[in-house]
């Protein structure tokens, strides 16, 4: 487990405990150990299993955690999903975070399946976006990735994305694209947000490695697939729902980048029960 992961749990136990769990104290001798299982209440993707784990375990080092699937596996309700042996007192303590993150993680990989479910069959593939938490982007981001979608640029730093407010500010598409071109490096490559044809063909005379079409209505975003022609790679954005992704990656784009999955997605049914 990576430190930075390490860190969000103690920060999110500590906003959670405080000075400690008065009431798991009050009724729980220091002494009692316990076993509960994680269950599913729904059907779901898997996601955030080692999370829970490390919750448990920055609460008890000697707890025994024994998973029943793994991350990825669709798993449908009523299914055990771990079992957990611990100092009681940790077990009441941590279910609250280890739940809350499992859930959310699970959400977002479930809404990811369903999708890429949509669109089976063609080429396009899905991307999740910046639209995240505040310090939970790694996680949330991970769980894209085992719902089987893919990653768009992590943070500001990886990659160039000129966007509507880069334009206004710069002058032009051009204008953005000449100074990136200058200052950033030779290994990053440039996308460019566009909302119309006439944006798409300044995007295509600046030689744009990536061209997003945004907010576009279907009829402009086929038209712009064609106008492009393969000069660039294709990126479909903007109000992409569960009922509209197949007909947006239809006009033959490359790719559909889906907000929701890390900002709306619903979090799964996930309960601990002690035995």
């Amino acid at each position: 487990m990576e430190s930075t992961i390490r860190d969000l749990i103690a920060r999110a136990l500590q906003e959670d405990l405080g000075p400690g769990d008065v009431t798991t104290e009050a009724t729980i001798h220091a002494e009692s150990r316990s076993t509960a299982v994680l269950l599913a209440k729904q059907e779901l993707v898997l996601a955030g299993l080692d999370v829970s784990r490390e919750v448990f375990r920055h609460l008890d080092p000697d707890m025994k955690f024994e998973p029943f699937a793994r991350d990825g596996d669709r798993v449908g309700a009523g299914t055990e999903i771990a079992k957990v042996a611990a100092s009681t007192r940790a077990l009441l303590a941590g279910e609250r975070v280890a739940l809350n993150l499992l859930q959310h993680m699970s959400g977002i990989a479930t809404l990811t399946a369903k999708a890429v479910e949509k669109i089976k069959g063609l080429k396009a593939e899905v991307l999740d976006t910046r639209k995240t938490l505040p310090g939970l982007r790694q996680l949330e981001k991970y769980a894209v990735r085992v719902g089987g979608g893919r990653n768009h640029r992590f943070g500001l730093y990886d990659g160039v994305l000129i966007k509507d407010n880069h334009i206004r500010a710069a002058g032009s598409i051009t204008k953005a694209a000449d100074n990136a071109r200058k200052r950033a490096h030779h290994l990053l490559k440039i996308e460019i947000e566009t909302k119309n044809l006439e944006e798409v063909r300044e995007a295509l005379a600046v030689k744009a490695d990536i061209i997003m079409l945004d907010n576009m209505p279907i009829d402009m975003m086929r038209e712009a697939v064609r106008l492009i022609a393969g000069r660039a790679l294709v990126e479909a954005s903007g109000n992409v729902t569960l009922e509209t992704i197949r007909a947006m990656v239809e006009t033959g784009v490359d790719f559909v980048s889906v907000g929701s999955l890390t900002h709306s997605a619903p979090a799964v049914d996930i309960s601990m029960k002690i035995k």
